[in-house]
């Protein structure tokens, strides 16, 4: 695609306010941890709710979830209707998180059990960040921004990853969460535009859905269903969203940015309603490119390529800037996310713990230096994508999701849920989950087209299904652990789970919310069952 004058116009334009907002931060500079790591928490709600949708909004969404819907797989868009475990961010966890005044979960963990769960979650989150959003999100910077600027791939990732690092590492959180709030706005823009327009082209919504048949809106298929069971998709991603949305440091870190459990829950109900609009705005266009290619209007070679020719394909001159800048809106946020939350991670469980003593500029300086690692690191990675995936990059992530997120989220339930569970309940389940998460990659990589045996049988099971079966027995393990051995004591875990709370919590809990809350709340939910309903074939 060839971008005229006023294309780049708006291009620049947008990188230009962008980096503005970026220095405008950079110069306030970051006075301690808590404001290089947490914005100073007082950031506000709306500032809030856009991060996390931008956090949320990266690579597998602009340029995998558009792949998805050109390929039919409808069912993954359940992992979109997440939108109401954000809610029990808001409403469950993060009253214990602020509340412990943590500012990483695994913090939160030592606090609730002891430093070995800290260290292992502290080392699993980095990794997984690697493997699961780092890598991705460049992987998918260079296929956006060589199809739309006619770049080198390998130039395009870098270009990806050398901006976004520099305005991260100069301005730490407030950066990320008042960039992502200008990218959130962007993004919304241009997405919605992409749908109108392709909309307009096949003919209408009714037109669309008959041209592309039922099976393209069938979010549901049998629990038998190879790929997609609608039982692994409602329960198995329950099971991954819970771990993502409310015990992931790259999520969670947003709303501790908030001064007061009332801002930071207000921030995760707007956060959720705008998580609702990726059906409409990314996996629909997706469907509108399969059509457009069936009756010859399209061309698309891999099904991560439909967004970029989309924009190619229907937007004039001045539109197709603005959209590319929404679509590496969507990249580079989602990579300052995880830059962000690597470095906290890195720096105050990991370095502060073997260097306590640490003066504040050293810690900032580390979190500098963390973000670069966590670049290169990432980078290194893209080329063993292709080996893991075997569908579309959306697939690739949440069947690797699917393996590391029952573990975390059977501790972190547990933990809060149940007063009588204890550090070596939480340290066993999460060995036993690195273990096997690790045996189910191995599996994937090894096990050949007929291949017989257990690991063939290990490797073979859905990986919505596995993520169920997983969580099941992880929270089996830790109940069977923590039973025949001491329990905590009362005064250790005091208001870190709800069988601890004191009546002054509780009534400071009372007081965090009000009506307002609870219906924009079940409003919501609502909104969610709706959406599900519609799209049955």
């Amino acid at each position: 695609m060839a971008f005229e004058t006023l294309d780049w116009i708006v291009l620049v334009g947008y990188f230009m306010v962008l980096l503005g907002v970026a220095y405008w931060v950079i110069r306030q500079k970051s006075k301690n941890t808590e404001d290089y790591f947490l914005a100073g928490r007082n950031v506000g709600w709306f500032v809030i709710g856009a991060s996390i949708f931008a956090s949320n909004i990266g690579s597998e969404h602009v340029v995998g979830l558009a792949g998805t819907g050109a390929a039919g797989n409808m069912p993954l868009a359940h992992y979109e209707l997440h939108a109401w475990i954000v809610l029990l961010l808001g409403w469950l966890f993060l009253p214990f998180y602020m509340r412990s005044g943590v500012y990483t979960m695994p913090e939160f963990l030592e606090k609730r059990f002891d430093s070995r769960s800290r260290w292992f979650l502290a080392i699993f989150s980095i990794l997984g960040y690697i493997l699961t959003k780092v890598s991705v999100t460049i992987y998918a910077g260079g296929i956006v921004i060589s199809n739309l600027l006619g770049l080198d791939f390998t130039v395009s990732a870098l270009i990806t990853v050398l901006v976004t690092g520099l305005y991260t590492i100069l301005g730490g959180m407030r950066a990320v969460v008042y960039t992502e709030a200008i990218q959130t706005v962007i993004l919304i823009i241009g997405a919605f535009i992409i749908t109108f327009l392709g909309l307009q082209a096949v003919g209408g919504w009714s037109e669309l859905h008959m041209a592309a048949g039922s099976s393209h809106f069938n979010m549901w298929r049998p629990p038998s269903d190879p790929d997609f069971p609608w039982t692994g998709m409602i329960f198995g991603g329950t099971i991954v969203g819970i771990w993502y949305w409310c015990t992931d440091q790259y999520i969670v870190q947003r709303t501790l940015s908030a001064a007061n459990i009332k801002i930071g829950r207000r921030g995760a109900i707007f956060g959720a309603y705008l998580k609702i609009l990726p059906i409409f705005i990314f996996l629909v266009p997706g469907i509108i490119a399969y059509v457009l290619k069936q009756k010859g209007l399209l061309t698309y070679e891999k099904s991560d390529e439909v967004f970029p020719a989309l924009v190619s394909y229907l937007l004039p001159v001045g539109l197709r800037g603005l959209v590319a800048a929404g679509l590496m809106a969507a990249l580079m946020s989602s990579l300052a996310s995880v830059f962000n939350s690597s470095s906290t991670i890195f720096t105050v469980d990991i370095f502060k713990k073997l260097y306590p003593d640490s003066s504040e500029k050293r810690l900032l300086n580390i979190g500098r230096y963390a973000t670069v690692a966590v670049m290169v690191i990432g980078f290194l990675w893209v080329p063993f994508l292709e080996s893991l995936s075997k569908g579309t990059l959306y697939q690739y992530l949440q069947s690797v999701q699917a393996y590391i997120a029952p573990p975390i989220t059977a501790v972190f339930l547990l933990g809060i849920l149940w007063k009588r569970m204890n550090a070596k309940g939480a340290i066993s389940v999460l060995l036993l989950g690195v273990i096997l998460a690790a045996l189910r990659i191995a599996a994937e990589l090894t096990v050949q087209s007929g291949d017989q045996g257990i690991m063939a049988t290990f490797a073979n099971i859905n990986f919505a299904h596995l993520a169920i079966y997983l969580f099941i027995l992880y929270v089996v393990v830790g109940v069977i652990v923590s039973l025949i051995t001491k329990p905590p004591t009362e005064d250790s875990i005091r208001g870190l789970t709800f069988g601890t709370l004191t009546d002054e919590q509780k009534v400071s809990a009372r007081n965090s919310y009000t009506i307002l809350d609870i219906i924009a709340s079940l409003f919501l939910i609502l909104s969610v069952i709706g959406v599900m309903m519609y799209f049955v074939g």
